[in-house]
């Protein structure tokens, strides 16, 4: 689980002024860690389906904020991937 520490680094990372938590590179980047911390809990829970359809969620919900990111702004979408370490 991503903790409150982890959060709000990630949001003063990603953040566009003070008290930015719902601009799209908050939200994607956010989604992005609880992503991150779900693969490493099915490395040991091989057999957790139903945390497995969360997940799918969780990166449906992602894909979905990424798409709008880029269709409104190209550039910030770039600068999101390229520090996010995601695939185009």
């Amino acid at each position: 689980m991503v903790t409150t520490e982890q959060k709000k680094q990630i949001i003063s990372t990603f953040a566009k002024g003070k008290g930015d938590t719902g601009s799209a590179e908050v939200q994607i980047a956010l989604l992005d860690a609880q992503i991150k911390d779900l693969n490493e809990h099915f490395k040991t829970h091989k057999k957790d389906f139903h945390s497995k359809t969360g997940l799918l969620k969780l990166i449906s919900k992602r894909k979905k904020l990424q798409e709008y990111l880029k269709r409104t702004d190209l550039e910030r979408y770039k600068k999101l991937i390229e520090a996010l370490g995601l695939r185009k």
